[in-house]
């Protein structure tokens, strides 16, 4: 499985990433796959890789270039709940400081680069994401109606927020399939019921999925939140999206 340590030019710098592909020397549907909030690590990269197993060029960015290369603050192997308030005291200045107006910056470059790949097919992309990296993955979809036909969260967060530009406000402009996997509390029932109405008026086709048994975090195994039958399902509900969004019968 071929990889790759890229850097994609942007407005504010050059962000380092990692890239994974199908090793067939022809052209694959691209994907964006964006980190939930600890960022770029092996568990990333892994998951990067079994994607790309199933035929597609997958892009996994520093969401935090501007602070420096990945790991931006150093990683535990192993992600503890007796960390985890810690680990996450160093990255709220980082997440905090990725403003909307960031985010699109950056979704341009990713997507100009993504699609410029030699290995990538013409053609609409995916964008996936975990965590914080949902809510990414939905303002770039909306951004960018014409070229994403796929978006996927799991355990997302900051999607249904007060903020006049609040992700669920932005769905009308979405033109992309969507599949939202959440574990349990990651939303409030009024979120999802908002979430949900706000894309049936859109007319944009979704699901929106509480996996069973599970907490924030549900997809990483490198955390305690890990839970191996819901990763399975979500590469049940994800396959699925991406090959009837992205690849040509």
């Amino acid at each position: 499985m071929p990889t790759k340590s890229l850097q994609i030019p942007t407005t504010d710098g050059q962000a380092d990433a990692f890239a994974a592909f199908p090793d067939r020397g022809e052209r694959h549907p691209g994907v964006l796959l964006y980190p939930d909030a600890f960022g770029v690590r092996p568990e990333l990269e892994e998951k990067a890789r079994e994607l790309a197993e199933h035929g597609y060029y997958v892009l996994v960015p520093n969401l935090y270039y501007r602070h420096g290369p990945a790991p931006v603050i150093e990683l535990p192997e192993h992600i503890g709940e007796e960390i985890r308030a810690a680990v996450f005291a160093q990255l709220m200045p980082l997440v905090e400081a990725h403003t909307a107006e960031r985010v699109l910056r950056d979704a341009d470059a990713y997507l100009r680069f993504l699609t410029s790949q030699p290995e990538v097919s013409a053609g609409p992309v995916g964008v996936i994401g975990y965590c914080l990296g949902a809510a990414l993955a939905m303002r770039t979809a909306t951004a960018h109606p014409d070229q994403v036909a796929a978006v996927a969260g799991f355990h997302p967060g900051f999607l249904v927020t007060d903020a006049p530009d609040s992700p669920h406000r932005l769905v009308p402009k979405l033109t992309a399939q969507v599949h939202l996997g959440l574990a349990e509390g990651d939303l409030t029932p009024e979120a999802i019921s908002e979430l949900d109405q706000a894309l049936d008026a859109a007319g944009v086709g979704h699901s929106i999925e509480i996996y069973p048994g599970t907490i924030h975090g549900f997809t990483m195994s490198d955390t305690d939140a890990f839970n191996p039958s819901a990763l399975q399902r979500h590469w049940d509900r994800l396959l699925p999206l991406l090959d009837r969004t992205l690849v040509t019968k």
